[in-house]
């Protein structure tokens, strides 16, 4: 009798929970894991279209379609070798409260940081990003950031939970260095006269070549601890539609990749993917393109930390 405990390698669809088909693992401190994956089912702070807080459950899901290649095209080495990898389940907070969420993801990333773990945060909204990088600075402090987005995310204007105003905040609280950070994809208003952060604009990026932008990335940031952010809109809508603020001509998702994969050597601390909205997705495309460049960023870091 063939029982759930059998796992023939043709079940690739059976009791896929975790990211990659990793195990779930809800006391990630007491695991000998290098990096927790943790998901952040919010969208609160959204200015959008709502539905963020299911990105988490469908990054994982998509990701099903990754887990059975032992060694990822086009890297040559097999991740599970040089990387454990362990995924903690969706942040767990009181339903409604802004404050409560954000308290406990910097409560929760600041363990894992502190404990020597790395982290791949999946979103939920992008609001989300500033509890995790006031965590890592506790760890690494100041550090650059490389921001994927169609939006610069500097809006001194809004609440005080907006996913529009993190990289206001950020650099106010000296959590990162804007005069080496940089952004890429951005096509829509900014103060382009007093902005702090480089701008790869999304026109720009789609005439430079992968190697341009990288190099200009690299001269940037040099070697500080690096948070790497990517929003999914980021992208253009033909290859991510699934997100709350879609925003044509974006980059390709091959490009994205290529920009991702480019970042070997760099001294990556944290890596977060968001604003994957399920519900105005097609056949999982934004989905899947989340989940990929999560797995693109962990090859990254295990190149960087781990010898790979």
């Amino acid at each position: 009798m063939t029982t759930i405990a059998d796992k023939p390698d043709y079940s690739l669809y059976s009791n896929a929970f975790g990211y990659l088909r990793q195990p779930l693992d809800f006391k990630p401190l007491d695991s000998d894991a290098d990096v927790v994956v943790i998901g952040l089912p919010f969208d609160m702070a959204t200015t959008g279209r709502a539905g963020g807080r299911m990105g988490p459950g469908a990054i994982r899901q998509a990701s099903v379609n990754l887990a059975w290649e032992d060694v990822r095209w086009p890297w040559d080495f097999k991740l599970s070798q040089h990387l454990k990898i362990v995924d903690a389940g969706d942040l767990v907070y009181t339903c409604g409260d802004s404050a409560d969420f954000t308290q406990r993801v910097e409560e929760f990333a600041t363990a894992v940081v502190e404990s020597g773990k790395a982290m791949l945060s999946l979103g939920g909204d992008h609001f989300m990003t500033l509890p995790l990088l006031r965590a890592h600075y506790k760890q690494h402090g100041k550090m650059a950031l490389l921001h994927f987005d169609a939006h610069t995310d500097t809006y001194s204007q809004g609440s005080k939970y907006d996913h529009g105003t993190m990289f206001f905040h950020a650099p106010n609280e000296g959590i990162i260095d804007a005069g080496r950070s940089i952004q890429v994809g951005i096509r829509t208003e900014y103060d382009q006269k007093n902005h702090l952060f480089k701008v790869i604009d999304a026109a720009t990026a789609n005439e430079l070549t992968v190697n341009e932008i990288v190099a200009q990335i690299k001269e940037r940031v040099g070697d500080m601890p690096l948070y790497v952010t990517f929003d999914i809109d980021c992208l253009d809508p033909a290859y991510a539609p699934g997100t709350g603020t879609p925003v044509c001509g974006g980059l390709t998702s091959d490009k994205a990749m290529k920009i991702i994969r480019g970042l070997r050597g760099m001294n990556i601390v944290g890596m977060d993917v968001v604003e994957v909205t399920p519900a105005y997705d097609s056949a999982e495309i934004t989905a899947l393109a989340g989940a990929t460049l999560g797995l693109e960023m962990l090859h990254v870091w295990a190149c960087a930390h781990k010898g790979a």
